[in-house]
């Protein structure tokens, strides 16, 4: 079971947090509301809920999303074909639901994905779209893009298709509770499958290179009214079903360049220079990196419960750099890999929260049937990346700043007090230290002959929730 920390800050810190997290709302002209005519259009889409002819309702797809989520994008159902699986994967048919051109167009383009702010999240669409009539809920008709796989016995793909059809989905899981089903055998046919088939092609991405942090997560949840800190280690199933949003991103991916249309997520591998400066931090943390061994399974060797396992995932983000779109239209691009997956791959699973999703649907279904690709599409193309680029900036802005507000709430009472916390990383004459409880990420001047890993005490000296800033020394 993922290991869980809630820290919880007396109430006095927490009103001052939660006017600190709406005043980081201001500072980043973050948007509140839709306007009457966004709102308006939403709503005639839903009402009007445009079908496909095809119909694929009579499938038993299911959901698996977090707790709580009611944007569900992704919808899947794995059966046995042959020697090897047939995986149908439908994804949210938002296309159909925003008018090129129109007011909810218009919106979406300057927001460019769903913002999750501790306070609440900023989404992308409407709710009547967004929560209603282009999310995946169980028991209702909705339109999807439905990806059909042919695997074989290895789960290598032998086989592609997209095609719009209406799908009802039978039952809305949560990750832990997908799990638990898998673990004490209640699982349906389409969870054991996916078990199966998740973990086949986990092999097939060690195979290639394919590589991921796989780091601990941090979410700033709010419980009964307290907002705290939860650390935890993704499930497995979470892994299996990040696998299947992966196929789908990289056969997307290949359509587009056979096509020669479209929109790639691309990443450089890291330079000669980056994977030294690691492969040295590696040997001087003790838990070093074998020369034949390819970056990404060194990643998956780390045990997450040494403390010098967050000093090398510190180190490693250095290898995750210079991740953009790339676009093409008649000529191919120079870069087409996305060096963390080890392949050419393609956002298009996620179209109820990002942007350029809906894109990479309309034209991989246009390719996978030989059709022309819609004029808005192509002809708006050369935008996203910008849009997109922007967007993640301000995502990652919110939440680092959002971390810091809860974590500086959660020390706002321990001013004075001496810490234990393991060092991550030394920047200059800084250094990054881990607390291990509560669970927080501070930085503090560095004493020389500190090293990442070491063991330290660190004394809290000033705690500011309006800003988020804290102040430590080492003892």
């Amino acid at each position: 079971m993922p290991s869980r920390r809630p820290h919880v800050a007396a109430s006095a810190a927490q009103s001052e947090l939660a006017t600190a997290l709406i005043d980081l709302r201001a500072k980043l002209e973050l948007p509140s509301w839709f306007s009457r005519d966004v709102l308006a259009e939403a709503d005639a889409s839903a009402a009007s809920r445009p079908l496909p002819e095809l119909d694929m309702s009579d499938i038993e797809f299911v959901t698996i999303d977090p707790e709580g989520s009611t944007d569900l994008d992704q919808a899947l159902h794995i059966e046995p074909n042959g020697t090897g699986f047939r995986v149908r994967y439908a994804i949210a048919d938002v296309p159909a639901l925003v008018p090129p051109g129109g007011a909810v167009d218009g919106e979406a383009r300057k927001r460019g994905q769903t913002l999750y702010a501790p306070d609440g999240r900023i989404a992308l669409h409407p709710p009547a779209i967004g929560d209603g009539a282009g999310s995946l809920l169980p028991g209702r008709l909705r339109g999807a893009y439905v990806w059909e796989f042919d695997l074989d016995s290895d789960t290598r793909q032998r086989a592609v298709a997209v095609r719009r059809a209406r799908v009802r989905s039978r039952e809305q899981l949560t990750y832990a509770g997908a799990q638990a089903a898998v673990d004490d055998g209640s699982a349906s046919e389409t969870l054991r499958l996916l078990k199966i088939v998740g973990q086949g092609r986990i092999v097939l991405e060690r195979e290639r290179g394919g590589a991921s942090l796989n780091a601990p997560e941090e979410e700033i949840v709010l419980r009964d009214g307290v907002y705290t800190i939860e650390r935890r280690l993704p499930l497995a199933v979470e892994d299996w079903n990040a696998q299947i949003s992966l196929l789908t991103g990289m056969a997307a991916a290949e359509l587009m360049l056979a096509g020669g249309v479209g929109i790639l997520r691309t990443m450089p591998p890291p330079s000669d220079e980056a994977a030294a400066t690691f492969r040295a931090q590696t040997d001087a943390l003790g838990r070093p990196w074998a020369l034949d061994m390819p970056y990404g399974e060194y990643l998956r060797t780390l045990d997450h419960d040494d403390p010098f396992a967050l000093a090398v995932l510190q180190a490693a983000t250095t290898l995750f750099r210079g991740a953009g779109y790339t676009v093409f239209d008649g000529v191919h691009p120079n870069e087409t890999m996305q060096s963390a997956v080890a392949a050419p791959y393609a956002h298009t699973t996620a179209p109820l929260r990002r942007l350029v999703d809906r894109w990479c649907l309309v034209i991989c279904e246009a390719l996978s049937n030989e059709k022309d690709v819609p004029g808005w599409a192509r002809d708006s193309l050369a935008q996203l990346p910008a849009i997109m680029d922007a967007s993640s900036r301000l995502s990652s802005e919110l939440n680092a700043a959002s971390l810091d507000r809860v974590e500086a709430a959660l020390l706002s009472r321990r001013v004075g007090e001496v810490f234990s916390a393991t060092v991550i990383a030394i920047r200059g004459d800084s250094a990054r230290i881990q607390l291990r409880d509560p669970f927080v990420t501070a930085g503090c001047p560095a004493t020389p002959g500190l090293a990442p890993g070491s063991t330290v005490r660190a004394k809290l000296h000033t705690v500011d929730i309006a800003t988020g800033s804290i102040t430590f020394s080492l003892v």
